[in-house]
């Protein structure tokens, strides 16, 4: 039997998603506690990996069963196996042939700036006291849209076939105390959103144009692009599947 899992968690204390040896991951600790709660060594496969500090309002994984299961007494019984951090939305059924990670069609993520100095927003977004021009920062975004290849944005020692993605919305936009980036595509490069973000607040500040920015795209050179923006204020928001996924 195979299942999606739904996962939320603040990655503030964890070095990223995936098992590293000598490091407090979240694949490591989902995996223990499956392994506590089902008694066998229990993988799961996520969507895709987040780095170090970032965090997820939904991440999916897979995982397999000898046998059926009863879900909603396992994700009781992880919800209380987890710290505070680590939250179980759902787990649910899935085709036997179903992939967290290949079957994706689209995932998208959120990034926080937050421009008034907050102690309740520390781990959750960068504090960015400068002034932005956020006309100028969209403009920006909306040349990412579309299929093109962002290898500019993407970290320079990383296993990829290509660096084309199809990126389907790109905006910024001002909620409650705090300036979000969201982001849509099919699929995004290692590093990919924090180097957009870091790259379109230098057009925030007025240090390059949204020529240059375009510009920056057509070079597929990571040089070109401004730097990474802090992991805290990353988010993975949402990743969709076809409905035909589901067993029911």
């Amino acid at each position: 039997m195979r299942y999606f899992i739904d996962i939320s968690y603040k990655g503030t204390s964890y070095h990223g998603w995936q098992i590293q040896k000598n490091a407090h991951t979240l694949q490591a600790e989902i995996e223990n506690a499956l392994f506590r709660l089902l008694g066998v060594q229990t993988p799961i496969m996520a969507s895709g990996r987040t780095d170090a500090g970032v965090h997820a309002k939904q991440q999916i994984a897979h995982f397999d069963t000898a046998e059926a299961i009863d879900v909603e007494q396992l994700k009781f019984r992880l919800n209380r196996f987890f710290a505070r951090d680590i939250v179980i939305n759902s787990i649910l059924e899935v085709k036997p042939d179903a992939h967290a990670r290949f079957n994706a069609t689209e995932r998208a993520y959120e990034y926080y700036v937050n421009q008034n100095k907050n102690p309740f927003l520390q781990e959750l977004s960068y504090y960015f006291p400068k002034p932005l021009n956020i006309d100028l920062m969209n403009q920006a975004a909306s040349k990412l849209l579309g299929v093109q290849d962002f290898e500019s944005f993407s970290k320079v020692k990383t296993d990829v076939n290509n660096f084309i993605c199809n990126i389907t919305r790109a905006e910024w936009q001002i909620e409650n105390d705090s300036l979000v980036f969201h982001v849509t595509a099919n699929r995004f490069l290692r590093g990919m959103v924090r180097a957009l973000v870091g790259t379109l607040l230098e057009v925030g500040l007025e240090k390059i144009t949204v020529e240059d920015f375009k510009k920056i795209i057509e070079q597929k050179d990571r040089t070109a692009a401004g730097d990474a923006a802090p992991p805290k204020g990353l988010f993975l928001s949402k990743v969709t599947y076809p409905s035909s996924l589901y067993s029911n």
